[in-house]
């Protein structure tokens, strides 16, 4: 019997090789924020994967919250991810860039002069995060979003999405997952306010949908897909009572939309509490666009999710890291090389491109 894993699939107008997704993962290369040959290097050697997302990347100087992660708001940014692009389309592959506004999960000495540390409220990440000049920083209290910021803020996703296709991308997924911008509004840890983008539902869904929106309007809902992590709890992000409720609302939005699709988080296999199945299996029945699974998978389970159709793709992370050939080592069996986290986000080729 055939693997459903190995065989080509549709993605909306995109054909699609396999059902394999490389997920998106930061790797902290992009010196100035600016995608380089080495990352163009490293997507190339990755192009068997049915499809390629990027590393999270700012649609906005004030979303580049780490060290080195790429933006995408500017010329020069549009010509380095164009190098990427061109390099993986000749390699055959398909891929989309993730947009990635970090919001709160940020520090100063991480970002441009000029850029400012905004989310919904101001409630600071607990904990610290890295800076290359100044080693380990306490994350700062960010500004809290004014009407204003907001308008700027969704208009920045539209106008980075444009540039994606300018740089030859094949689409956008929008980063509303793991406690960044989009899932900060989403959250109650995080979105405390009591406007019209916080408190009820509909409310705190207000800033992804209306994301969402001014995407789809700027590229067409074909070449637009959403991440999300219901029940996450990174960058400090909390389950509370109306979780369920957050993302069926959020759901339904989105299919008016006529979303491409959405990718679901699910970090238990890493030790994060486990994403309801039951959530899962509604959120898989209620939406009208393709489902990508993620969250420790091995061949076995992915034949057995996608034949038992749980999701349509199904997304590898870290496994990519340390196996460019991860496509044709997973149909063959063959063992797979162990990544080195030591090296996940330092800068320079070394756990990059030697594996």
């Amino acid at each position: 019997m055939s693997s459903p894993l190995f065989t080509p699939s549709q993605l909306g107008s995109l054909s699609l090789k396999n059902r394999i997704v490389m997920a998106p993962l930061t790797r902290s290369r992009a010196l100035g924020n600016l995608p380089n040959e080495l990352m163009e290097q490293y997507y190339r050697l990755r192009a068997e994967a049915g499809l390629i997302i990027t590393e999270g990347t700012s649609p906005s100087p004030n979303g580049l919250g780490y060290a080195r992660i790429p933006g995408l708001f500017n010329a020069e940014q549009v010509q380095g991810w164009r190098r990427v692009t061109d390099g993986v389309h000749q390699a055959g592959g398909r891929i989309f860039v993730q947009l990635m506004h970090t919001g709160r999960v940020s520090h100063p000495a991480n970002m441009p002069a000029g850029a400012s540390v905004l989310a919904p409220s101001a409630v600071a990440v607990p904990g610290e995060m890295w800076t290359d000049s100044d080693g380990m920083q306490p994350h700062p209290v960010p500004r809290e979003m004014s009407e204003a910021d907001i308008a700027h803020s969704i208009a920045e996703y539209a106008a980075s999405a444009k540039l994606a296709i300018a740089a030859g991308f094949d689409g956008v997924e929008l980063h509303a997952a793991n406690g960044y911008l989009i899932d900060q509004f989403l959250n109650t840890a995080s979105n405390q306010r009591h406007d019209r983008w916080g408190g009820a539902v509909e409310n705190r869904i207000r800033f992804a949908v209306e994301v969402a929106r001014a995407t789809v309007a700027a590229i067409g809902a074909e070449r637009v897909g959403m991440r999300i992590s219901p029940y996450g709890v990174f960058n400090a992000q909390l389950p509370d009572a109306e979780m369920d409720e957050v993302y069926l609302r959020l759901i339904e939005e989105l299919n008016a939309l006529g979303l491409l699709y959405i990718h679901i988080v699910d970090h238990s296999a890493m030790g994060a509490p486990e994403v309801s199945p039951a959530l899962k299996a509604k959120l898989r029945a209620s939406f009208d666009g393709q489902y990508i699974l993620s969250g420790g998978y091995d061949v076995a389970r992915a034949d057995a999710d996608l034949d038992a159709q749980r999701g349509d793709l199904v997304a590898f992370g870290r496994p990519f890291i340390s196996n460019l050939d991860l496509v044709a080592k997973l149909k063959s069996g063959q063992e797979l090389v162990a990544p080195d986290f030591a090296t996940f986000y330092t800068p320079g080729a070394e756990g990059y491109t030697d594996y």
